[in-house]
Order: C-alpha cells, then structure tokens, then sequence
C-alpha cells in the first residue's frame, strides 16, 4: 500500500511551465505517493492549504513552488510532527540551498523518495513563523523593489538590480538588540536575523557557518559608514559565506542567540523568507526542531582500514604485478 501525502503547489512560482512541471513530479511521485493535490490561488495561500491538510491528518505534506510558498507551507507543519516534503520552484531557491535539498524537480522528488528526514529549527517573527531568516532595512527594501514582474523578466538579477538601485537611497538607522542576557545599542542599514540561509544570502554571514539544528540565532549587523563602504562590506560578507571564516570588518558584528527583541528609530520594513510582513519593533525567537523536513541521505563510508597510530609502525608497499608473475611460474 502506498504512502499518502498532501501537494501544495503554486502555478505561479518560477518561470517553467506549471503544467508541465506538475506532471513532472505527479510522474516521479505517485508510483509511490498517493498525491492530494491542492493548488494556491490569489484567494487561498499554501499555509491555508497545510493548516487544512494537518487538521485532516495527513502522512506528510509536500510543498512547491517559490521561497514564500514553502516558507507559509511549513509554517502550519511546525510542531505537528508531520514530515514536510520541499519541490523548490521559485526564482531564488533559498529554502532549499539552506537545508542541502537539491532545486531540481526530479532531484527533490528523489529526496522525498527516498524518506530521509531531519528535524530542524525554526523561529517565530512576532509570531509568524520563519524557517530561513528575517531582513531588517536593506534587505527588506531591495525585496520590496524586486516585485513579480522583476523576477520574471530577470530571474536572480532581479534582487542584484534592486539592490544595486537601494544602495543610492542607503541610510542608517538607530537599533537597539536585547537578547536573554544583553542589550546592543548601535547604528545599521542592515541587520539580519537568521534560523538558516544559503551562502547567497550575503548579509546573514557574519558568523562562521549557520547551523540549522543548535538551537540558536544568528544575528548579523551591517553598520557601513558610507555607499562604498556598503559595497565593501556586502563583498567581504560574500568572501565569508565561499570560506566559511567569520567577519572581520570593523563595520559588521554578529552574534548568536536564543531569542532576540529588535527596535529601531525610524521604524524599518521587515521581510520574513522572501515576505513583507511589516515594520519593526520585532520579536524573535528560536523553537528547536520544530520541522521535520525529507532531506537527502547521506551515505556513511565506513572505514576500510586504519593503522595511524600503532607503536613502531612500518608499512612496505609490496610489488603485487612482479608477485603474480612470480606465482605464474611456480605453478607451472
């Protein structure tokens, strides 16, 4: 008997075909899959269509489509125990790219397939939940200006354009960070606060490495004095996501945490995974392993041999080609 499952998919995400790419998947899946396919609309979003899905108790929910999509899918699975399935479709993929989920269709049906699955963390944003991370100031902005119509006309450049467009109206602003045991007074364009992000994500790498299953935040600041000092700045946070080294610029600080309460003068807008949600003052905290997601299977080599370490060790690399021979002629 197969597995059942519930498929969120939104037609309008990416620039594919929907109609060719929803039966991409409904091939790969339902031999498998029993699929009860639901399709977001202007009227109803993906995280209507999974609260419905978890009140009728399904086995897992699969969502597709772009960041904004997943994001509001998973938000009704958290908590819930309910395997979540992730099919990326959208325009920048960070769900996926963060959690190692492939961006290909056939390759993330495959993952789901093959029932790998991993609890994760998540976060809440004034109580909306978030898996990827929330922008505060330029962030925001640059979503802001990268609408529909941008990223379908120009794909990823759609973000590059608008950021390189905000850099002209740059300014800082006064932010105060309180975590459980501290208070942080400084100026920013940019603070950034997240659960989990792709290396693409420049402005959320001040630490080494973000980990999406310790339980903690991580929270960067970008505090440049001027527009080449923004460029600046966003390139050295680049060279940190490609090594994974932390930030060293005097102008960026990060830090990590549970929870952290954000305000700042004058108010700035808010994106949550790819959203506008609103203005701070915001609120965020950390709920560990709050989603259970289909990831891929990471196969463990075991180790063929090990002698590193024995007293007195030597080791001869025997002639095993002037052996043979050898052992040719004697049976002979």
């Amino acid at each position: 008997m197969n597995r059942s499952a519930c498929l969120i998919f939104n037609p309008v995400a990416g620039q594919g075909d929907p109609d060719l790419e929803l039966a991409e998947i409904r091939a790969i899946l339902e031999p498998d899959i029993d699929l009860d396919i639901y399709l977001t609309t202007e009227k109803v979003d993906a995280d209507e269509l999974a609260y419905a899905a978890v009140a009728r108790g399904v086995d897992a929910i699969i969502a597709s489509g772009g960041d904004g999509t997943l994001s509001a899918a998973a938000a009704a699975v958290v908590g819930t125990g309910i395997p979540f399935g992730i099919i990326s479709r959208g325009t920048a993929n960070a769900f996926a790219t963060a959690l190692g989920i492939p961006d290909t269709i056939a390759a993330a049906c495959q993952t789901i397939l093959q029932e790998g699955i991993r609890n994760v963390d998540v976060a809440y944003c004034n109580d909306r939940p978030m898996v990827l991370l929330a922008g505060i100031g330029f962030e925001a902005e640059t979503v802001e200006l990268a609408d529909r119509e941008a990223k379908n006309r120009f794909g990823m450049m759609a973000y590059v354009l608008a950021g390189i467009q905000q850099l002209r109206s740059l300014k800082n602003f006064d932010v105060e960070i309180e975590t459980e045991d501290k208070i942080i007074k400084t100026s920013a364009c940019a603070v950034t606060v997240a659960n989990a992000a792709p290396p693409t994500s420049v402005l959320a790498q001040g630490p080494a490495g973000l980990i999406y299953d310790d339980g903690l935040l991580d929270l960067t600041i970008v505090a440049p004095a001027n527009r080449a000092g923004a460029i600046a700045a966003t390139f050295h946070l680049f060279q940190t996501a490609s090594t994974g080294n932390a930030a060293e610029r005097n102008d960026i600080g990060f830090l990590r945490a549970k929870q952290f309460k954000i305000t700042t003068k004058p108010p700035q807008k808010v994106v949550v995974d790819g959203e506008i949600v609103g203005t701070t003052p915001v609120e965020i905290k950390c709920v560990p392993a709050g989603l259970r997601i289909f990831v891929p299977l990471v196969e463990e080599v075991e180790p063929t041999e090990k002698l590193e370490g024995l007293p007195n060790l030597t080791i001869e690399i025997k002639d095993t080609v002037e052996e043979a021979g050898e052992g040719e002629e004697a049976d002979s």
